[in-house]
């Protein structure tokens, strides 16, 4: 099965996530949604398609590095080619840092950014000159809070991994953007997933600077 353009997002929920291939959907791409919830997944698969968008499911766990790496070959051989992968896995586990278990830290962390470059890793073999990828950041880690303290760690290390991402793969045109969204994600709000997705497929367009800003009005 072939298409002229994929697009892989990782953490592929009923919120950012399937509000982003709705809207990059509209535009042609061809959508392949990854998440551990092989339910919802098949719901988002039938909006989709009922939007006209080809869409296809693929189960991965981001707490798994071979699980992500697995499902990014699968959608390669499905389709041949990745022309853009988001990244919208994370954890939200609330509580200060003096109650936080190392172990919950490591486990959120794995989920927040270490799989997002084992993804990354993955996906690159796979993409050529022109390519893109997008991870979904949060002002949470620019911004710490106490009572997010495993949520702030691991957006911040999202946030730096994205940095980094961005300077070393420019030399080879593959476009490295993070959104780093000031507030919290909400229906019927002016931080709706759809107006997010907007902003997500702005930053696709334009392929300049890797720190976007989704603000208040």
């Amino acid at each position: 099965m072939m298409s002229d353009k994929v697009m892989v997002i990782i953490g592929a929920g009923p919120g950012i996530g399937l509000s982003t291939a709705k809207r990059f959907g509209k535009e042609g791409y061809t959508i392949a949604l990854v998440a551990r919830d092989e339910d919802r997944l098949l719901e988002a698969v039938d909006e989709l398609e009922e939007l006209d968008i080809e869409a296809e499911s693929f189960y991965a766990n981001a707490s798994s590095n071979e699980s992500l790496k697995a499902a990014i070959k699968y959608v390669h051989d499905l389709y041949g080619r990745i022309d853009i992968l988001m990244y919208n896995a994370y954890t939200f586990r609330q509580g200060p840092p003096t109650e936080l278990d190392p172990a919950d830290l490591l486990n959120d962390l794995q989920v927040d950014a270490v799989g997002a470059l084992a993804s990354v890793q993955a996906v690159l073999p796979f993409m050529e000159e022109g390519c893109t990828i997008l991870l979904t950041g949060g002002v949470l880690g620019v911004k710490p809070m106490k009572n997010f303290a495993s949520v702030s760690v691991g957006k911040a290390a999202m946030r730096i991994l994205a940095m980094t991402l961005h300077q070393e793969l420019k030399s080879k045109d593959i476009y490295v953007g993070t959104l780093t969204i000031n507030g919290f994600v909400k229906p019927d709000t002016h931080f709706s997933p759809d107006n997010i997705a907007e902003k997500m497929y702005e930053m696709a367009v334009a392929r300049d600077g890797v720190e976007w800003t989704f603000d208040r009005k």
